[in-house]
């Protein structure tokens, strides 16, 4: 999506809003001993009370209305009986509709004790998403939000898993352009636009580089005893800084 005028910009602010304000109540409810699907509940009546949707329910059909993924779980994890423990790592997901406009944020939340490794990628992929969305700027090469994260990661002595990536969003979940990719593409010959909406999404790991998908269908793994770390903003494109649609 193209953001065409202010009408746009507060709209994508509203869902952005809800969608983040949703992230952070789910992480502050998070402790060890609840159930995955009820951490997903508690995301469910948040949106629904303020009139938004879940986005990979409603596009996709997908069991849950966020995704929570868990340890060695990369990503669109499925809630259900699995319990949070001590020394686990939550993913969680959280993409929405509200009137027409939809918004896409997810962060990871260590459940202590947390390693010194698990520190490390943590902050590692905070930089990465930073120095991202440093590059999201008009007439700049896509490939750009890329660089800057592979840079960040191999400074830092991670991998990336690179068959995720940002996509653009607005008036629907997945609009062109499909697939941002998470690392330095030289083939990628695309620009940057003013008003342009994005999610910037790196994934850093210190496992294998392709997520497998599960016998579900849907959650996407690494190797068991693997770290991989996900944080998500939707932004929109500028001539100066990026707006951050989701912030709370």
């Amino acid at each position: 999506m193209t953001i065409d005028g202010r009408e746009d910009l507060e709209a994508l602010r509203r869902a952005g809003r809800v969608a983040a304000r949703c992230l952070a109540r789910m992480g502050e409810a998070l402790e060890p001993g609840m159930t995955t699907a009820e951490l997903d509940l508690i995301g469910r009546e948040y949106m629904e009370a303020r009139g938004a949707r879940s986005a990979p329910e409603f596009c996709y059909d997908f069991p849950a209305a966020t995704c929570i993924s868990v340890n060695e779980e990369v990503a669109h994890g499925i809630a259900g009986e699995r319990r949070i423990e001590a020394g686990d790592l939550v993913h969680i997901d959280v993409s929405l509709e509200l009137d027409g406009y939809f918004s896409d944020t997810g962060a990871a939340y260590p459940v202590p004790p947390v390693s010194e490794e698990r520190r490390r990628i943590i902050s590692a992929t905070r930089r990465a998403l930073r120095s991202a969305m440093q590059q999201a700027r008009h007439g700049r090469r896509m490939r750009n939000i890329g660089r800057a994260i592979e840079e960040t990661a191999t400074r830092a002595g991670f991998g990336l898993i690179r068959n995720l990536g940002s996509h653009g969003i607005g008036r629907s979940l997945h609009e062109e352009p499909k697939f941002v990719p998470g690392f330095d593409d030289p083939n990628d010959d695309r620009f940057l636009h003013d008003g342009m909406v994005l999610t910037i999404e790196p994934f850093l790991t210190n496992g294998r580089e392709q997520a497998k998908t599960a016998k579900d269908g849907w959650t996407l793994l690494n190797r068991p005893g693997t770290t991989t770390v996900q944080f998500e903003h939707t932004i929109v494109v500028t001539r100066k800084k990026p707006l951050v649609m989701t912030l709370p």
